[in-house]
């Protein structure tokens, strides 16, 4: 692997009662083999492409679009748009290194109601052809199934996590 050196957050150091930022200039080829070297993303905040391919409504689609929720009255419609741009995305990710990556799938994507039944196979070959890109470039997908978004029609019935009835 390239020994591409990058700028990166190392740690949070309390002196004195007072946070320090310390950043060093480090290489995928300071850590052991076997380390994962990652990124991480949460769907809502990076994937757009809110009301494409059959992807349902979801608590946050529905709260940044309430005027005041949100300061800079921004909302994830588009985001970083890796819903059609994804394939860049991990290039990037390949490029400085990274051999890992962290992503959450978004429920109201693969099912848009939030119940079995009602499948969206858009969502479904998204999510696919993101694995088999990342895999493709070395780099080992971690699917996180659930990042604070929920299909709007279960945070209405149910109150979302809050109702032991979701499960």
């Amino acid at each position: 692997m390239e020994k591409t050196p990058i700028q990166f957050f190392i740690s949070l150091l309390i002196v004195l009662g007072r946070v320090v930022i310390c950043y060093e200039e480090i290489s995928r080829s300071d850590f052991p083999d076997g380390f994962f070297f990652g990124t991480s993303t949460s769907a809502y905040q990076i994937e757009g492409a809110v009301s494409e391919d059959g992807k349902g409504v979801n608590n946050w689609d529905v709260f940044s679009h309430i005027q005041g929720n949100i300061a800079s009255g921004d909302d994830g419609d588009v985001a970083d748009n890796h819903y059609h741009v994804y394939k860049d995305d991990v290039e990037m990710m390949h490029s400085v290194g990274v051999n890992s990556y962290r992503f959450s799938i978004s429920w109201a994507r693969i099912l848009p109601r939030g119940r079995l039944g009602d499948i969206n196979p858009y969502g479904i070959a998204f999510y696919n052809n993101l694995i088999d890109y990342l895999l493709l470039k070395g780099i080992a997908p971690f699917a996180t199934l659930s990042h604070f978004d929920i299909p709007q029609e279960l945070e209405e019935r149910y109150g979302s996590w809050l109702s032991p009835l979701i499960q």
